[in-house]
């Protein structure tokens, strides 16, 4: 067995653990940190909508020798606005220009025609208007309020309130971190990046759940037994689950680290850049926010209950209990293995069972 699998099945049997729940406030610290960060880069930089938002035009013209910083210039001298500019695979480019009035598009494409001394035939326009624009910006919203409804609604049903609230805090989170790098880069939103957006909460949302439909199945009839907290059992749930959002999140990343880094960057397929981006920070900040923001959030809400707080006093009472008990019998020289089993203190994890030894039965 490979090592990390190996690590895998101690955490899943609670033969080692991390306490993510007690360092709690150390991940809401730093998910505030940076969560204000990409507020405050989409206050100062905003968003570059692309003209599927803003609408514009799209011109693309025959194969030609010129370069991509000149043809920025002609379009900027023939629109007064500036220009997106992408040298395509066949040597044409494709000029975008947004925000500008699409009767204007004759007078623009005869323009960029003389400039590149080319047939006006041959440059291909598409035009984007306004309202077409605020449409898409407007249905975006729509599925993405409509999605966060159907979350906490089925969340509250298939587990409870509580687990819907921080799921969708959760969401929130990835969101706001997605577009505020989107605005700290400078990548232009395009209905692609909504689509990346909406694909990158489906995979926070299953992380969560899997850690979920762990922490309520080890917490049922939790009140029945004096050895767990409920923070003890939820950091138990993070831990048995860990190496498995690891590995999915690293699964999923990597093709899409192939579009945005290769494809993006190296080959020069801007368009890869409007999805890729949004899935890759998405599912890096989806698989934080599951594990060191939904979870341990789902403990403190749980932990201000009545009972969960009579559980704990009577979990820490034992604990002191079985520490002081220990300490005595180190006192007359005693084994603390020599007193009773129940003595011990309560650990995430399971127990040891005692076996008999082997032989025959008499």
């Amino acid at each position: 067995m490979s090592k990390l699998g190996n690590l895998g099945a101690r955490l899943h049997r609670g033969e080692v653990s991390y306490d993510f729940i007690g360092h709690r406030k150390l991940w809401y610290g730093i998910s505030i940190l940076i969560t204000i960060t990409a507020i405050v880069g989409l206050a100062v930089r905003g968003l570059n909508m692309g003209i599927d938002f803003q609408g514009g035009a799209v011109f693309t013209t025959p194969k030609t020798s010129v370069s991509v910083s000149q043809a920025e210039e002609y379009a900027k001298d023939a629109s007064g606005h500036d220009a997106v500019v992408q040298k395509l695979g066949n040597g044409t480019l494709r000029i975008q220009i947004a925000g500008m009035d699409t009767t204007q598009s004759d007078d623009i494409k005869n323009k960029l025609a003389a400039d590149f001394k080319v047939d006006e035939e041959k440059i291909a326009a598409d035009l984007v208007g306004p309202s077409w624009g605020d449409q898409i910006a407007n249905k975006a919203w729509q599925g993405l309020a409509i999605f966060m409804v159907l979350v906490v609604i089925y969340l509250a049903i298939a587990f409870e309130w509580r687990m819907a609230i921080a799921a969708l805090v959760a969401l929130i989170h990835d969101i706001t971190i997605t577009v505020g790098i989107y605005a700290l880069v400078g990548f232009e939103v395009t209905p692609g990046t909504v689509i990346g957006l909406l694909t990158i909460l489906g995979y926070s949302l299953y992380d969560t759940v899997v850690v979920f439909d762990s922490l309520k199945e080890q917490t049922k009839d939790i009140t029945k037994q004096t050895r767990f907290t409920y923070s003890d059992i939820a950091n138990r749930s993070i831990n048995s689950t860990l190496v498995r959002s690891v590995n999915t999140t690293v699964v999923a990343l990597l093709p899409v680290a192939g579009l945005l880094f290769i494809g993006g960057g190296f080959l020069g397929a801007g368009t890869l850049n409007d999805i890729s981006l949004s899935l890759f920070v998405g599912l890096a900040a989806g698989a934080y926010s599951s594990i060191f923001i939904a979870t341990p959030l789902v403990a403190d809400l749980k932990e201000l209950e009545p009972q969960m707080k009579a559980l704990r006093k009577r979990v820490l009472a034992k604990r002191a209990q079985a520490a002081a008990e220990e300490g005595q019998a180190q006192s007359r020289g005693e084994s603390p293995l020599d007193g009773p089993e129940d003595a011990t203190p309560a650990v995430v994890g399971p127990r040891a069972t005692r076996r008999r030894p082997s032989g025959k039965r008499r």
